[in-house]
């Protein structure tokens, strides 16, 4: 029995828009998880979020319409690539702000182009979100971090007096510093500019 036009486009777009919505919403949970459990845990910074939830919504929208006129996946990785070079001209991003911002585009990029292969994308997903809390994390190596400072004590940078540089600077930012880098000399002003490497 034949069935009308009308309520076959009505079960074409039924189906359409739950595989949409489905699609959509693993790929928001996924860079929700990503963006505001791990990156957030460890950084305690929102002001990346419109750009890390925005690009990820950009890349799924654009990815999945384009996947409907069956998009390659050369063209799929190469609007990955175009993406991932743009830059904001305005304000310095840090590298790993940038690994960030290509992880979300990744995940928006591989959740619009899954049609059927439910558990590839499952499985590629855990292991990138897993891989990036453990690297995160303490649990594979020690975390350490970075912190610049201007220092004016230039007689200590001699690498005979590493440790008193270390120790003086410990005792006054209260962090546990284990080594430094000097970064730039300034004999005129009897400053230096130090990279402090410490553990939490």
């Amino acid at each position: 029995m034949l069935q009308h036009p009308i309520l076959l486009n009505i079960q074409w777009f039924s189906a359409s828009l739950t595989q949409f919505l489905t699609q959509f919403s693993f790929d928001f949970i996924a860079v929700f998880i990503l963006i505001r459990i791990i990156y957030y845990r460890h950084y305690r910074r929102t002001d990346h979020f419109l750009t890390f939830f925005g690009f990820n919504v950009i890349i799924f929208l654009l990815t999945y319409l384009l996947n409907k006129v069956e998009m390659s996946m050369g063209a799929a990785f190469g609007l990955f690539a175009v993406f991932s070079m743009l830059r904001y001209r305005t304000e310095g991003i840090s590298t790993k702000d940038m690994t960030y911002l290509f992880m979300v585009i990744a995940i928006g990029l591989i959740s619009a182009i899954s049609k059927d292969s439910w558990q590839e994308l499952v499985f590629i997903t855990t292991i990138l979100l897993l891989i990036t809390a453990l690297l995160e994390g303490s649990w594979l190596i020690k975390k350490e971090h970075t912190k610049v400072a201007v220092y004016d004590k230039i007689g200590l940078i001699s690498p005979v007096n590493r440790p008193l540089l270390i120790e003086d600077l410990s005792a006054r930012t209260g962090l546990n510093i284990h080594r430094v880098e000097i970064q730039d000399y300034d004999f005129l002003k009897d400053s230096v500019q130090i990279i402090m490497y410490y553990y939490e």
